[in-house]
């Protein structure tokens, strides 16, 4: 059986949040790591891709850290005016790849700005996966723990079968046009969208899991970003 070839794909990266768990003085993707930010970690993960075809950061537009970086002058990377909620700064990331020459049946991959232990091996994983994929799809991890649903008095009203649960990471890698119109779609009708996979579920499509590694964590708290210096101190 010959594997599927890897095909071309944009990214976009919504980081227009402040990460506000973090109890920082700045927005989590700008905190250091390994002597470089949070974000410049996660952009790395795609910038010497040779199926990048081109990156869009969607930023706050008035983010005071960006230009202090140096792949803030990177020409592979474009900005865009990122938005309130997640959904507003990938519709924009995705606007600005279509004046960029992308085009609809284009593969456009979207990941979190605080996710920057993505493993090349999981990012062509997904890409080879999904190559031939009519909707696309996203990785994600099985749950591992015992998984409790509480009531409203804060006690266990059941344990759920963790065998039909998944955690849902990113990368996750759709069409433009399909995902464009899911997310617009979802926008208009109020509906809230956590990621892009649940705005093309809405849109009644089932986007397909592809396993990765569970040490793509998101860096949600001081803990996770602890974990990670410890992890890459033996690396980098």
């Amino acid at each position: 059986m010959n594997t599927p070839a890897t095909p071309s794909f944009w990214v976009v990266i919504p980081a227009a949040g402040i990460g506000s768990r973090m109890r920082a003085d700045r927005p989590k993707q700008y905190l250091q790591l390994a002597g470089q930010t949070i974000l410049e970690h996660t952009l790395h993960c795609f910038l010497d891709h040779s199926q990048l075809r081109g990156l869009v950061l969607s930023l706050a537009v008035d983010d005071p850290f960006w230009p202090t970086l140096a792949l803030a002058n990177d020409p592979r990377i474009q900005r865009a005016e990122g938005g309130a909620e997640r959904a507003d700064s990938v519709l924009a990331g995705l606007l600005r790849l279509l004046e960029l020459g992308a085009q609809p049946d284009d593969w456009v991959l979207v990941h979190d700005a605080a996710r920057p232990n993505l493993a090349r091996s999981d990012l062509d994983l997904l890409l080879q996966e999904l190559a031939d994929d009519p909707v696309g799809g996203l990785l994600a991890v099985p749950a591992r723990d015992t998984l409790k649903r509480v009531g409203a008095d804060g006690r266990v009203a059941e344990t759920v079968d963790r065998s039909l649960i998944w955690q849902a990471y990113t990368p996750q890698m759709f069409r433009l046009a399909a995902l464009h119109r899911a997310l617009a779609d979802a926008l208009v009708a109020d509906v809230a969208v956590t990621d892009e996979a649940s705005a093309l579920e809405w849109a009644g499509l089932a986007p397909k899991l592809v396993e990765g590694r569970a040490d793509n964590l998101k860096i949600t708290r001081p803990e996770d970003l602890e974990w990670l210096r410890q992890r890459w101190a033996h690396k980098h």
